[in-house]
């Protein structure tokens, strides 16, 4: 990434952009275009890749899963490309602002693993293997999507300060902060034992 000035409107707009690309609800778009039930009607409301699960389209879940992670993959390349690296991670945290936070939808959006996910293959791509590496080892043995995904987020601090800088690792730590905050109600659940696991039925 090149080593473009870091000024203010620099910034601004690398914020902007990754905003503008997060907030795409890609969940609410594709089952709206498949013609399924609004998905902020059903399961927990949410526009991410889970909830859209529970319409029943896998195909759908899927395709959410990897565009949500993608939108911030690629506003981290494009402001790394044209703005240089400090705007990439500006432009990293407005992406997955404007996953959690989009303005279309009265700021009640997904609850950001897979753009925390994507910005994070975009800024360095090793530490991006060990969030999925992380996610993928708690899953299998708990069976706890949500706590797989607050304890990947956490290894991906971790690592980011051991192979990258410490940078990395502060940018990452607010937005795990902000992901934990999202999974208030996960973390609650876990903790009554009342939390569904994978593959569970009902």
């Amino acid at each position: 990434m090149p080593d473009a000035p870091s000024s203010a409107p620099v910034l601004l707009l690398a914020l902007a952009l990754g905003y503008l690309l997060g907030s795409i609800p890609f969940g609410l778009l594709l089952t709206r275009l498949a013609g399924t039930r609004d998905i902020r009607s059903i399961g927990s409301g949410n526009i991410g890749a889970t909830n859209v699960l529970r319409t029943g389209r896998k195909d759908l879940a899927a395709a959410t899963l990897l565009l949500d992670a993608l939108k911030g993959t690629a506003a981290v390349l494009i402001a790394g490309h044209f703005l240089g690296a400090p705007a990439a991670m500006v432009a990293a945290f407005g992406a997955f602002l404007g996953h959690i936070a989009p303005v279309w939808l009265r700021f009640q959006g997904g609850k950001g693993v897979a753009t925390f996910l994507g910005v994070t293959l975009g800024l360095a791509w090793p530490v991006a293997l060990v969030f999925a590496v992380v996610w993928l080892a708690t899953a299998y043995f708990t069976r706890y999507s949500s706590l797989a995904a607050l304890t990947a987020s956490v290894a991906t601090v971790a690592a980011a300060a051991a192979i990258v800088n410490d940078r990395l690792a502060l940018l990452l730590a607010l937005l795990a902060i902000l992901l934990w905050i999202k999974h208030h109600a996960n973390i609650r659940r876990l903790l009554d034992g009342s939390e569904g696991k994978i593959g569970a039925k009902g």
